[in-house]
């Protein structure tokens, strides 16, 4: 592999120690030396890491960054935007998904001008959903007014974050940057890489804190109005003046790089030209791609071919001079993008270059452009060489025969066909006419009539075997038991999480009825315009199918934090469904990371526990009681511990959602891979957080609360000490006194409150 970053030999740099990191690795080292103020973030693989290494090191006292958990990616924004505007140092990463929902946010940060730096973590942009590596993602921030730099290796991403924060800063720019490096490509795997053994030497370069001098809300002495409305005349030049300092970063971008490589020995010229002195033909390539291609350059030469390679390392602003600079002499240039601009015959970036050479009377070069490596798919040194074997072809030909196609796709056979392995099913399969549902007259309450769980036992999966759940997985066995009270056909929506990742991975899929995913956020307004469309297509007599049709929402893995405006809206409209939760107390799918519904103390990911914090602050969320004030029908929680009781709640969510309105339940799930606890413990535990009333089972019925489980008057109610020491992220709350007594308070309070509730039915 070639050199990536140029060494400066005329200057002796400062010290540095060599490690074996990754992107991500790299990038919260240069946070923590840096020492922000503020990080509000959200997990979304594959940036996560960043915030768990920064969680790391503040549990060792390594920094005093203060790590805010957002509600979502577009809450996450506003933290970071809103420390701006106070004049902390604020820093964040995020992903794809991530990245668009906070999109909202980021030209209103980049228009009052308030400088911050976020990791750009790039990953494909559903749907479908694919958590790996490509730039669509990165092409939507091309407009939204932020400087871009791009690293191509782990320490690139180092290096970079450092420059960042000193060119955001800078009194002719003062706009947020984003360091925008390969998902998974650059920030997973590990790499030689070097970075300062003293902090103070990354806190020199950067400098003071020019923030507090410059407009901010810290100051009452000095009260400033920011964000106020604007008419047009305004407006044009507040974006002039944004366009004028975004231009200006080119400079002060050159400037710091010149900087840094005194500081460092490593050089990060605008462009990373290779070999492209004399070149011919040339591939143009962002990040780690443009690593990949410089062996096949090599190769080439070896040939007798003259071929080069340009890779930008900052493209807002847009290299333009340089470009054309670099590729005066170039016959043919392929442009290979990671993401495609649908409908405009290439990416963005392909359209860019050609504006660029469009002005340049003397450049003749051929562009083509290819569309590649979506989804993450791998780039090996034989896909650089078919791309230098177009623009060879090219060059001799003098045009391009298909100036745009994509790249590495197989249109498929039809021999290759997807068929299902079991036949479907659906009505009659799924109904039993063994449980029964009945109204009082009297009360309007619903009574449910069970069978033995024996004769349930006949009954379908919902799920087929082979998904790809962990062993001893809560989630999907609570969902099983659950979907046993559910009669009839069933259309379920899974909002992203572990239970939709393992049984809907394409061209699999372990559902045997109706299923759709979509993202954390949207789940219920999802399957509420799906419902309302429903009954209004039925009305009208456009579909012709049965009335016990279920729609249900499957939530889970924190998915009631960013997902639960859409929720509550949802809920307060009455949609016909039911919205489930199985509670892991946490982000699983995404590595452990603290959710709302973890509960105090516990250590996660991004809770930590060492000398300077004791897992996740503050307690729990209880979600059943903000879904009960939005006044639906019917709520419950459950636990696969109590299978009747979870049955009859099934029946009665069924029976409402079908004939009344929105139905909610919360189920406890144990995730042994992340509780860490033997795989075989899960029923144990759950049954523990249940007779500890830490998890206590009840439905509000009609607005009517009835305790269905009182571990008290069966005399089985155990100490929380007893469930939480059954699990490897507990067991430091039974060393500390003052921590166990607050989290035993919280839940007799709880419970106390409860038990009110259940006596008075006015509460």
């Amino acid at each position: 592999m070639p050199v990536i970053e140029n060494k400066l030999t005329e200057v002796v740099p400062a010290e540095q120690v060599t490690h074996f990191e990754s992107g991500n690795e790299m990038a919260a080292t240069a946070a923590a030396q840096i020492n922000y103020h503020i990080m509000g973030y959200f997990p979304i693989t594959p940036s996560t890491e960043v915030a768990q290494y920064l969680d790391q090191m503040k549990a060792k006292g390594l920094h005093d960054i203060q790590l805010i958990a957002a509600d979502g990616e577009h809450g996450s924004a506003g933290i970071c935007y809103g420390a701006a505007m106070a004049g902390a140092r604020v820093v964040n990463a995020t992903s794809s998904q991530g990245f668009l929902y906070m999109l909202e946010q980021l030209p209103t940060q980049s228009g009052t001008r308030f400088p911050m730096v976020l990791n750009l973590v790039t990953r494909a942009v559903s749907g479908p959903l694919d958590i790996r590596g490509d730039h669509s993602d990165l092409y939507y921030g091309l407009n939204v007014g932020w400087v871009i730099l791009t690293a191509s290796t782990p320490q690139a991403v180092y290096d970079m974050n450092i420059m960042a924060l000193k060119i955001a800063e800078h009194s002719e720019v003062r706009l947020p940057v984003m360091v925008a490096y390969d998902g998974f490509f650059t920030s997973h795997q590990k790499r030689k890489v070097q970075y300062f053994k003293d902090n103070q030497v990354v806190q020199d370069f950067v400098g003071p804190n020019p923030n507090h001098n410059y407009p901010n809300v810290s100051d009452p002495s000095r009260p400033v109005t920011i964000g106020a409305h604007m008419g047009g005349d305004d407006l044009l030049n507040n974006h002039y003046q944004l366009s004028e300092a975004l231009e200006k970063a080119g400079e002060v971008y050159e400037e710091v790089s010149r900087e840094y490589a005194l500081l460092s020995g490593r050089e990060y010229p605008i462009l990373d030209l290779y070999r492209m002195d004399d070149a011919e033909v040339a591939v143009f390539l962002l990040n780690s791609a443009g690593e990949s291609a410089k062996d096949t350059v090599d190769a080439l030469r070896a040939k007798g071919i003259k071929a080069g390679l340009v890779r930008p390392n900052i493209i807002r602003p847009f290299p333009t001079e340089q470009l054309r600079k670099a590729l005066k002499n170039v016959k043919a240039l392929l442009v290979g993008e990671r993401a495609d601009s649908y409908g405009a015959q290439g990416g963005n970036l392909t359209h860019e270059i050609r504006s660029a050479l469009q002005v340049d009377p003397e450049n003749k070069t051929i562009i083509l452009s290819r569309i590649f490596g979506l989804g993450g798919k791998d780039f090996y040194a034989d896909d650089a060489e078919a791309f230098f074997q177009l623009a060879i072809d090219a060059a001799a030909k003098g045009y391009a025969d298909q100036p745009f196609d994509y790249y590495g796709y197989y249109p498929g056979e039809e021999k290759d066909a997807l068929v299902p392995v079991l036949e479907p099913m659906h009505g009659d399969a799924f109904k039993t006419g063994l449980i029964q549902v009945t109204q009082n007259e009297d009360t309007g309450l619903l009574k449910v009539k069970l069978p033995p769980l024996s004769q349930l036992a006949v009954k379908p999966h919902r799920l087929a075997p082979g998904h790809g759940a962990c062993p001893g997985c809560g989630a999907l066995s609570a969902l099983e038991l659950f979907f046993k009270g559910i009669e009839g056909d069933m259309v379920v929506l899974f909002q992203t999480g572990c239970a939709y990742v393992v049984t809907a991975s394409y061209p699999y899929s372990s559902h045997k009825q109706t299923f759709v995913h979509n993202l954390f956020q949207n789940g219920a307004a999802t399957l509420a315009g799906m419902v309302d469309a429903f009954y209004e297509l039925k009305r009208r007599g456009e579909v012709q199918v049965s009335d016990d049709v279920t729609f249900v929402m499957v939530s889970g893995d924190g998915g009631m934090d960013i997902g639960m405006g859409a929720t509550v809206g949802a809920a307060l409209r009455n949609h016909k469904m039911i919205i489930l939760e199985y509670d892991n107390e946490g982000y699983m799918n995404t590595g452990s990371q603290l959710s709302y519904s973890t509960p105090m103390g516990h250590m996660t990911s991004t809770s930590g526990v060492g000398k300077t914090q004791k897992g996740k602050k503050g307690h729990h969320k209880d979600t059943a009681q903000i879904l009960a004030a939005c006044n639906i029908p019917y709520v419950f929680t459950g636990a696969e511990s109590n299978p009747q009781d979870l049955l009859q709640k099934a029946a009665k969510a069924q029976w409402y959602a079908n004939n009344v309105g929105t139905a909610y339940g919360k189920i406890l799930c144990a995730c042994p891979l992340n509780w860490k606890t033997p795989d075989n413990k899960g029923y144990d535990l759950v049954k523990a957080a249940v007779d500890s009333c830490f998890f206590p089972l009840y439905e509000i019925e009609q607005g009517i609360t009835n305790i269905t489980y009182n571990p008290e008057l069966k005399g089985k109610r155990i100490a929380a000490v007893e469930w939480l020491k059954g699990m490897g992220k507990t067991k430091h709350l039974l060393k500390d006194e003052e921590l166990l007594q607050n989290f035993e308070t919280e839940i007799e309070r709880r419970w106390s409150r409860l038990k009110l509730r259940h006596e008075n039915s006015l509460l």
